[in-house]
């Protein structure tokens, strides 16, 4: 145990457990229990006064090895020893990480996916200063009069301007529930922006355990209004007529599914006896934090985003449809959708290891400036990989962006959890509960990223869309 010397007394500022086991042996060859001389206990061979037993001693003395079969007797040498660390930097051993992975590792983490935003900024670039500007330039070029002649006195329309008068029409499978995912996923978005900015300037302390969960959720319940906010103007621009339940599914839906798998993991905890089971008034209190602050700042927020105008567009859609031509299978959904995360995962993946690690592997992590960098790389590659094959899509004729947008960027929570489930390999599991707790948090860890991420995806696909189409001349 080591403590810092005070004028007036000392302070406990860190300690060091070595465990090791060793075969006592007690005088006379007498065992634990009836080794006692006149009613008083004496003390094994083994134990010295003079020194406490360490494990340098244990490797010179090979008699001190337990034996298979032999009887174990727990105890325990106590070494005080002073040190020149004080009280308020106590935690600095954790706090820079190079204990137990160097600070080369996470930066190695920020180069790799730097490099990766870095190729995706060249490519929307690309994008954006070559093929753009020469689209534009040719829809907005004014033909002459022996183009026309040679044309027929007819401008044929190629590329992505086939699409403008359907780009921005409403989805046509399920625009609701589009709403509601948007209004959760920016709820989601701002809690953990907020948080993980509170825990890089340091307001969440190490010593105050549970903390960071504690922050996490009064910023999302205090989030409500935005989720409200951007799901009511979203549906308002749909045109949506059922507004009440798709403000009732923005207050409920992923918050009930959480709340849900979370009582069902604390009742298996509690089945078993487990110290970990949250008792029923945390429980009480989350309904509390939920129905009293959460919801009402809900509704609030879906008031004031019906009252603004819808979203306004740089060109109206059509009546009728225009009908979709065949798609080549790498601007297909089901393919644009799972390459989409591949590369925002890979931004991320090397610091994700880091925090499966302090969750499920009693690590300190709380180097949550390198989490700020990545979580900013992350939004950036989510919007950037979203932007390009949404112009792919477009420039195919395909103009049904909404939820493509959405699922492209929001399938790295698909890879997070399919990486949990690998992780999972490195923990010791030996009874049903492990894999419903591990999988069971993951889940909603996975599906929240999922609303995170789609929603980044989302406004950079609308973004990108408005404009490219608000810098053609429309006829």
């Amino acid at each position: 145990v080591e403590y810092h010397p005070l004028d007036d007394g000392s302070r406990v500022v860190g300690f060091y457990v070595e465990p090791f086991s060793i075969e006592h042996k007690f005088p006379q060859n007498m065992d634990y229990k009836s080794s006692t001389i006149d009613g008083k206990q004496v003390a094994p061979e083994t134990c010295s006064t003079e020194r406490a037993m360490d494990l340098d001693l244990v490797k010179k003395a090979d008699h001190l090895f337990v034996q298979k079969g032999a009887k174990v007797l727990y105890t325990y040498d106590v070494v005080w020893r002073s040190s020149m660390i004080k009280w308020a930097s106590r935690w600095d051993i954790y706090l820079s990480m190079d204990n137990a992975v160097p600070k080369k590792v996470h930066w190695f983490s920020i180069v790799n996916s730097l490099m990766i935003v870095v190729c995706l900024t060249g490519m929307v670039a690309m994008i954006l200063a070559r093929n753009l500007r020469r689209d534009i330039s040719k829809y907005n070029r004014v033909p002459t009069e022996d183009e026309e002649a040679a044309s027929g006195d007819t401008h044929e329309e190629t590329g992505w301007k086939l699409v403008h008068q359907d780009v921005f029409r409403p989805p046509a499978s399920c625009p609701m529930l589009l709403c509601v995912f948007i209004g959760s996923g920016v709820q989601v978005f701002v809690m953990a922006l907020l948080t993980i900015a509170f825990a890089a300037v340091g307001f969440v302390s190490p010593a105050n355990r549970g903390s960071l969960m504690v922050v996490m959720l009064l910023l999302y319940v205090c989030m409500g209004s935005f989720a409200g906010y951007h799901c009511a103007r979203l549906y308002k621009t749909f045109k949506g007529q059922r507004w009440q339940r798709a403000i009732f599914l923005t207050a409920f839906l992923f918050p009930a599914f959480s709340f849900s798998v979370f009582f069902g993991l604390d009742l298996s905890l509690a089945s078993y006896g487990s110290t970990g089971a949250v008792p029923i008034s945390t429980l009480l209190a989350l309904l509390a934090l939920w129905f009293g602050i959460s919801v009402p700042l809900v509704f609030l927020g879906a008031y004031l985003g019906f009252r603004k105008e819808p979203i306004e567009f740089p060109v109206k859609f059509s009546n009728i449809p225009r009908p979709i031509p065949a798609a080549s299978w790498y601007v297909s959904p089901p393919f644009t959708v799972i390459v989409g995360g591949v590369l925002p995962f890979g931004a991320c993946f090397v610091e994700l290891f880091f925090i499966l690690s302090s969750m499920w592997m009693d690590q300190f992590y709380y180097v949550f400036g390198f989490t700020f960098l990545v979580f900013l790389i992350l939004c950036v590659t989510c919007a950037e990989i979203t932007m390009v094959l949404l112009y792919f899509q477009l420039c195919a004729e395909d103009y049904r962006w909404w939820w493509r947008t959405f699922l492209t960027s929001g399938s790295t929570a698909l890879y997070v959890f399919l990486y949990s489930a690998f992780y999972f390999s490195k923990l010791e599991s030996n009874m049903p509960v492990t894999y419903a707790l591990y999988f069971g948090y993951n889940g909603i860890i996975s599906i929240g990223l999922f609303l995170l991420t789609g929603t980044v995806g989302y406004f950079s696909g609308l973004w990108f869309n408005i404009t490219i189409f608000s810098s053609i001349k429309v006829d």
